[in-house]
């Protein structure tokens, strides 16, 4: 493809999440940044990167065809334009980006999460973005995951029956990896509620402890959240209990296991579950998946998998429990006195 039919692309950031998880990965693998999901999809151009520190804007170049590396968006030209803007700075630099993103009005913004530390400036984001009428995509990344996408449908189908319980288990903060499982229980589950918030523990950084909680939807059922520690491993994982098996996420999407009921042996007329069946995850390919989207909202109107108001949803509820988390209540209060 020529680059006069590509889309042009500004990436302010140039750390792991731009380009740097991939840069030691081999190049046949499922890209899971920015930069390797642009050049895989091919129908996008990397005119411009804004690094500020200099190792990592030398590796950036080094590895990636981009045109032009910056250590600032302040060198950029008054006239410079983009069809996308993919925002990969640190969080705490997100609402000055995007205000610059504003500025030079793209056709689309890809931001990782979360918009901004604060809902209050990630609210007022949104609204601006909507006027302007620029469309915000935000990265909580299973929303473009094939096999997430998999079990959302089988779950709306009815093909594992209700839903009895949800059980997870994260670390890291809970506006930083929490907010990415408050939005998948959102997407299986639908709206939630918080039933129940624990104690905070800062395990990785200063301002975003893990908390653990208990979300509750429409139809009852309840979603127990717990929490690692980040010193020790990273952990992500989520485990349906349904009326027709378990189904089990773990390695952050990275491996699936399937137990089915089946016939005791032992017991007559009673069912157990069977041995898991285990398979590879396909959460590698969500960023391809999500490079597309972008390509197909700007050139034939598909809607975006995850916005700003996505975004905002799974926010709204991280700001509640950490409101939320000094007051919460001892687990026996949400289910009652041991019988």
């Amino acid at each position: 493809m020529n680059s006069v039919s590509q889309l042009s692309v500004l990436l302010i950031g140039g750390g792991n999440i731009a380009g740097g998880f991939d840069e030691s990965r081999a190049r046949d693998a499922w890209p899971l940044t920015h930069a390797g999901a642009l050049l895989r999809d091919g129908r996008f151009r990397m005119d411009t990167c804004i690094e500020p520190n200099p190792s990592r804007r030398e590796a950036f170049a080094a590895h990636w065809p981009v045109a032009h590396m910056l250590s600032d968006i302040h060198e950029l030209s008054p006239e410079a334009r983009f069809d996308v803007v993919c925002i990969c700075s640190p969080t705490r630099f997100h609402k000055a980006h995007l205000e610059f993103a504003l500025q030079i009005k793209p056709k689309l913004v890809f931001c990782e999460k979360p918009l901004t530390p604060t809902l209050q400036d990630s609210v007022a984001m949104v609204e601006r973005f909507d006027r302007a009428d620029i469309s915000m995509a935000v990265n909580h990344t299973r929303r473009w995951a094939p096999d997430i996408l998999q079990l959302v449908a089988e779950l709306r189908a009815g093909n594992w029956g209700s839903i009895r319980s949800v059980s997870g288990v994260y670390n890291k903060g809970t506006l930083n990896n929490g907010s990415h499982m408050i939005d998948l229980l959102s997407l299986l589950l639908g709206e939630l509620h918080i039933a129940w918030v624990g104690t905070p523990e800062y395990d990785h950084w200063s301002d975003d402890p893990s908390i653990p909680f208990v979300l509750r939807n429409a139809r009852g059922v309840v979603a127990s959240v717990g929490i690692g520690h980040a010193h020790d491993f990273a952990a992500f994982e989520l485990q349906l209990i349904t009326e027709r098996g378990v189904i089990a996420m773990e390695r952050g999407g990275a491996c699936w296991r399937i137990r089915r009921p089946e016939a005791s042996q032992q017991f007559s007329g009673y069912q157990i579950l069977s041995d898991a069946h285990q398979s590879d995850g396909r959460y590698e390919q969500a960023m391809t998946q999500a490079i597309g989207n972008l390509w197909r909202h700007l050139t034939a109107n598909e809607p975006l998998a995850c916005t700003g108001h996505d975004a905002l949803r799974a926010q709204r509820l991280c700001e509640t429990i950490r409101q939320q988390a000094t007051l919460s209540r001892p687990v026996d209060e949400l289910y009652g006195e041991p019988a």
